[in-house]
């Protein structure tokens, strides 16, 4: 059946049966699918704000100018904002190495904690890296601790059994990623937007995220941010029932999608992993050198060629996804709670990422 005779279908759970649908390994369907780098349709050209961040502020965030931006929204949905890569050359290196060297190391929580001992989780890259840059095309080759990796928690640390975030447990954000977004959030008319929390997802071509609402943090005033580097994806965006059918759209490496307003508390999902469009193994952009005069200030560090061969290999069958947020409102507090379990530890890595051997389509509140 057409994803569109799906959704024509309405009824109960609408969007569990497009997620099944685009879920499907041999869905080769795909002409439902909105494709920003092709707008038509819905989608229509979105306004940014671009006195509120200086060339040289982007340019330090690894960012072209905002008034280069590509920006679409989509009709019924106001408060989406997506951007197709507005990233310099070279510039989504830093962040895919960081997210894989850097933001799985202590004190960031992942999901290998929840089954390994905390010396066993030290360091995750030095570990894997030999056994990624050696890595071949055989599927019986042990995976090692990087290919593990579901998700990391940054900042104030999601609690997975209570739902809710702590001030007890919180550790320093990452000051690049919050640079980043800063500029990002206020190029879409959130000036001031802080970064406190962040959940890093890493997907390979047999994972998927299940249908959920972002409604954890205190202060849903502020928008959701969502990076994407490496392999493609499906990502459905729907109404604030699930009996709504979702809209289907590609995500490509470098996308930036803005969940504010309406928009901020719909129920989404990634049902499929995609090999990029390009039939290469990585996309373009990600080939693409950095500047070697980087401007003063900049958080975007150069790679190693060492580095980022490890990187490239990990990328040749993942994609990476940040997502940040600002949990609490200008001078707001957490409001005292007792008796509540503030280790922030899941009770099971599948409850929040599916793939192929696990139950896919459990609904989550991340």
């Amino acid at each position: 059946m057409a994803a569109g005779a799906l959704t024509r279908e309405g009824g109960e759970d609408a969007f569990r049966r497009l997620f099944r649908f685009y879920r499907q390994r041999d869905a080769s369907d795909l002409r439902g699918v909105v494709d920003f780098s092709a707008p038509g349709g819905q989608v229509f050209r979105s306004q940014l704000s671009i006195s509120s961040v200086s060339d040289q502020d982007t340019y330090r965030a690894g960012l072209q100018p905002v008034s280069q931006w590509k920006a679409y929204g989509l009709s019924g949905y106001p408060g989406f904002i997506f951007i197709l890569n507005p990233f310099l050359p070279g510039c989504q290196r830093h962040w895919v190495k960081q997210c894989l060297k850097l933001y799985p190391e202590k004190p960031n929580v992942c999901n290998l904690d929840l089954h390994m001992a905390p010396e066993k989780t030290t360091d995750l890259w030095g570990q894997s890296k030999e056994q990624l840059r050696r890595k071949g095309s055989s599927k019986r080759a042990p995976r090692s601790l990087l290919e593990k990796l579901r998700w990391v928690t940054l900042g104030y640390h999601y609690n997975w059994d209570t739902k809710k975030y702590s001030a007890n447990h919180h550790t320093p954000f990452p000051s690049d990623l919050a640079f980043l977004s800063e500029q990002v959030a206020a190029a879409c008319g959130f000036r001031g937007f802080q970064a406190q929390a962040g959940i890093l997802n890493y997907y390979h071509f047999d994972s998927s995220l299940g249908i959920h609402v972002d409604e954890s943090e205190l202060d849903h005033s502020r928008p959701l941010l969502s990076f994407s580097f490496g392999q493609s994806s499906i990502f459905l965006l729907g109404g604030l029932k699930r009996e709504e059918a979702p809209t289907a759209m590609f995500m490509h490496s470098g996308d930036i999608m803005v969940m504010s307003g309406f928009s901020r508390l719909l129920y989404h999902a990634v049902p499929r992993v995609l090999p990029n469009p390009e039939g290469t193994a990585l996309p373009s952009c990600l080939n693409q050198p950095l500047s070697s005069d980087l401007p003063v200030g900049s958080v975007i560090e150069h790679s190693s060629d060492e580095d980022w061969q490890v990187c490239a290999k990990y990328l040749q069958s993942s994609r990476i996804n940040m997502t940040i947020r600002q949990v609490l409102a200008e001078g707001q507090k957490f409001p005292e709670e007792s008796g509540t379990n503030g280790n922030g530890q899941a009770p099971s890595e599948e409850s929040y990422h599916g793939n192929s051997k696990a139950k896919r389509h459990k609904p989550n509140t991340v």
